[in-house]
This record gives C-alpha cells, structure tokens and sequence, in this order.
C-alpha cells in the first residue's frame, strides 16, 4: 500500500480497556505550525517536579490541553528500565507551553501518580491512562513495561513514534529505526542544535553507560545534576518535530496502523511473558514488511 505524502485530516478510532478513544490528528492549527519554528535556542530550562506539590500543579496544567496536534510528548529514563529495574526520570514535554518537566519517581514513587491537582479532579495516572488524551512515545514497549510493573499504570492514548517512522517508508519495512537514527536523519536539527544534541549526549553517555565508565545510578543521585537534566531533556524536545514530519508523509490508513499497533505494544509489555532485551524488538511488526 502507497503511502500519501500529502497531509491530511485523519481521525483515528482505536479501542482500549479505558474505552473507544478518537484521536483527531488535524494538519491545520496554530500548534502545528510552532513545531516547524521550534528552535534549541527557544528552549527553557526543565522543571524539576520532585514535591507532592508540584505534581499537584503539573497536573493542574496538564488538564484540558489541545489534543491537535498532541500536546504531550513523553519519555522515561531508569536503572535497567523495565520491570527488571526501576524508573527513575519521566520526561514530559508540553508543546503549547514549549516546556520540559522531569518527574522525580525515584523520590516521590507511587505519589507521583496518585497526587491531585489543587481542583482534585485529575491525577497523572489519570492522564497516563486516559485513551482521550494522545501521548507521545518513541518505542512504548519498556516504558509500559516499567510504568504497568511497578505502577500499575496501564497507559492509553498512545502514539508511538518508532511506528509512525516505519509506516512512513515506501520500502524496505522489516526493522525499525532507533531514536538517534531519527532525530538526525528527519528533526532537521540546526547545525547549532546538531552540536548540541551530540555534546549532552556525549556527556551523559560518560556518566551512565556502564561501557564509557559511567552508572546507570547517576539517574538516581539527588540533587539531579545539570549533565543528567540536560540529558533527559534533548531527546523529548525533538519528538513533536518528529511528529509533524512524519504526520505529513502517512497516509489515513497508514495512520489507523499505527495507533492500532501502538496499543498493541502496550498491550503486549503488560504480559507475563514479555522480555523488553530481546533482538526481536528490532522487528516490524507482523506483516508490514510486505504491506
């Protein structure tokens, strides 16, 4: 099947164990078109949300976003993220605020989820699971995997980025692209940003890769340090720019794809039998190679 490279208004129906969810994905709005402006230059300093109190008004702010395009973009970082290990970091970028909150679950745990907003009436659990409230991941599988295990959370609403990459190719569909491969390859990142982007990984690849030196317990150290905020926070900025390029490429039933297989993936990530290390997971999913 041919995949359109003209943008168009796609409504998205997928079913969930939270309900029937409809994602309307619109190439028109003002959202849309910051993405293609959005700049490193542009960027503010990440919120660190380690009080009961701050989740309350994160929570607060997160209630009512537009949902065209997305609003919220997420990412996870941990000791062996899975079920496995821990989570330590959620990263969550707010397109229409054009800001990065880092989420301390390693101090705050279970309250992370559970705190309310000041009105009482939402909960990041609640917005984690909510299927009317699209999410942003880059390959959900661990992040699910780690939220399900030791949270509960059972995610919903989600868009999973790696696909949306994959049903965007014409050919050869067979493995999927990591997130690096990505963001260099379609972020159209500026030759300022390219700099950037590579010098914090480059330092956080020194602190936590076991390879270069470093520990994955850096993650876990508080106060947090400024190399590891930096860190987190340069590949969660670049996913709604992966977004809005590859949204303009899919085609609607391409897209219906996506959202079908990404609820798939979570899905999956829930069972007994699930094993977030396997070669596999560098696999289209079942038929799209030939589709």
């Amino acid at each position: 099947m041919s995949v359109s490279k003209t943008p168009s208004a796609m409504p998205l129906e997928s079913e969930s164990s939270g309900g029937h969810a409809v994602v309307e994905v619109m190439q028109s709005s003002s959202l849309l078109a910051s993405l293609t402006n959005l700049t490193l230059e542009d960027d503010k300093a990440p919120h660190f949300v380690d009080t009961e109190s701050k989740i309350a008004t994160l929570v607060g702010r997160l209630q009512g976003l537009p949902t065209k395009p997305p609003s919220l973009y997420i990412d996870l970082e941990g000791v062996n993220l899975s079920r496995h290990g821990s989570i330590s970091i959620i990263q969550i970028y707010v397109l229409p605020f054009e800001e990065t909150y880092l989420v301390d679950i390693h101090s705050l745990q279970e309250k992370a989820f559970s705190q309310t907003a000041s009105d009482k009436s939402q909960t990041l659990l609640g917005i984690l699971e909510s299927p009317d409230t699209p999410k942003v991941f880059f390959d959900v599988r661990n992040d699910s995997d780690a939220l399900f295990s030791h949270f509960n959370v059972k995610l919903a609403g989600v868009i999973d980025l790696q696909l949306m990459e994959l049903a965007t190719r014409y050919f050869p569909r067979k493995y999927v692209n990591g997130l690096g491969k990505c963001i260099e390859r379609d972020a159209r990142l500026t030759t300022y940003e390219t700099r950037l982007w590579k010098a914090s990984k480059e330092k956080g690849l020194k602190l936590f890769a076991p390879e270069r030196g470093g520990s994955y317990d850096v993650f876990n150290v508080r106060p947090l340090s400024e190399d590891i905020k930096e860190y987190c926070v340069q590949d969660v900025q670049y996913l709604p720019r992966l977004w809005v390029q590859y949204h303009r490429k899919i085609s609607p039933s391409w897209a219906r794809k996506v959202i079908t297989e990404s609820t798939n993936r979570v899905k999956l990530s829930q069972t007994a039998t699930y094993d977030g290390s396997g070669k596999w997971k560098a696999l289209a999913p079942l038929g799209w190679q030939y589709m």
